[in-house]
This record gives C-alpha cells, structure tokens and sequence, in this order.
C-alpha cells in the first residue's frame, strides 16, 4: 500500500464505488427475504450492518466503539433468535391442526359427493325403469 494521499484517496474512491456496486441490489433482496417477517428484516438489517461496517477501514476508537456494540448487541440478537425460534414452534401445532382440518373437510366433501352421486344414479335407473314399464303397458 502505498503512502501517498493521492493514490490513497483513488483507491478508497475506487472501493467504495465497487462496494456501492456490489449492494445495489441488496434492498431488493431483504425485502424478497424478509417479507411478511419483522424479526428476520430486523435480523437481515443488522447483519447487513456488520457487513458493510466491516468492509470499511475504521480507526482504533471506531473498532472499540464497534467491539462494545456488538457485546451490547449480541444478548439481544440471541434472545430474537430464541423468540423466533419460539414463534416457529408455537405456530407449529396449529398449522398442523390446520392441515389435518383441510383434510377432514375435504374426506368428509368427497364422501359426500359420493354419497349424492349414487343416491342420484338411483334416482335416474328407478326413473328410467319407471319410463320403461310405462311404455311397455302402453304398448300392450
């Protein structure tokens, strides 16, 4: 790396211009990810923070100052991993319920449909052999 200003200046415009680049479409993806999702936006908009602070060159007060909000941050970032976590297994069971509901409806729609379907399939052989003797007795 070189000393002077100059190049120094050029390269860090050079970077960030690839940087800028490269996370063009990155509102586009965490809104596709996190749709419908508050905790994972919150989550993906965090970690996309670390990401993009540690691309940058930071000064030692900067590094310190990062260091501590992410001791800070970490409990909290663990306790929305365990509540998301949570929330996943709480909505487990009544998805399943739901499921198994759908199931029983649709058993319960097609045995029904069955069932009419031959009542009516009955309806018309008693009509048609009804239709039949009468015209057998008027032939006579």
């Amino acid at each position: 790396m070189s000393n002077d200003p100059e190049q120094i200046r050029r390269q860090i415009e050079r970077t960030r211009g690839d940087l800028s680049g490269d996370v063009t479409d990155a509102p586009n993806a965490v809104a596709r990810k996190a749709k419908g999702s508050p905790i994972a936006a919150g989550l993906i908009a965090f970690g996309a923070g670390l990401l993009i602070s540690s691309m940058l060159p930071a000064g030692q007060a900067e590094r310190q100052a990062a260091e501590k909000i992410k001791d800070t941050a970490q409990p909290m970032v663990d306790d929305l991993t365990d509540t998301a976590k949570e929330v996943a297994a709480n909505l487990k069971d009544p998805a399943q319920q739901a499921l198994e509901q759908v199931k029983s409806t649709a058993a319960d729609a097609a045995t029904t449909v069955k069932d009419e379907a031959g009542s009516a399939a009955d309806d018309v052989r008693d009509q048609a052999q009804e239709s039949k003797d009468t015209v057998q007795r008027a032939a006579r």
